[in-house]
């Protein structure tokens, strides 16, 4: 079983930034794909950012160029600096992995608000 706990949500002022991170424990497959999807109120849940073990990323077009995603593989962690936050920002932010197998897991998600 695999556990994912989220941390660094919270509130900012429009063309701000920050960072969120997640730590995974539990048996992490070394072929795990690691990353972040959002989910706005009265909105599907959407892709961010994505992650594999061999560093290819996957970003929605709607963050490229304002959000990074990094992990480190020693910590079976993964970030994701925001930067140029916007309003549309907005939104519960979830950890996911998906394990060799094709298993997926999710954290319990941490709220990111973005308001003047």
């Amino acid at each position: 079983q695999v556990q994912l706990v989220e941390s660094g949500g919270g509130v900012v002022q429009p063309g701000g930034s920050l960072t969120l991170s997640c730590a995974a424990s539990g048996s992490i497959s070394r072929f795990a794909v690691m990353g972040w999807y959002r989910q706005a109120p009265g909105k599907q849940r959407e892709l961010v950012a994505t992650k594999t073990t061999r560093s290819i990323t996957n970003y929605a077009e709607s963050v490229k160029g304002r959000f990074t995603i990094s992990r480190d593989n020693a910590k079976n962690a993964v970030y994701l600096q925001m930067n140029s936050l916007k309003p549309e920002d907005t939104a519960v932010y979830y950890c996911n992995l998906i394990d060799g197998r094709g298993t997926a897991y999710w954290g319990q998600g941490t709220q990111v608000t973005v308001s003047s």
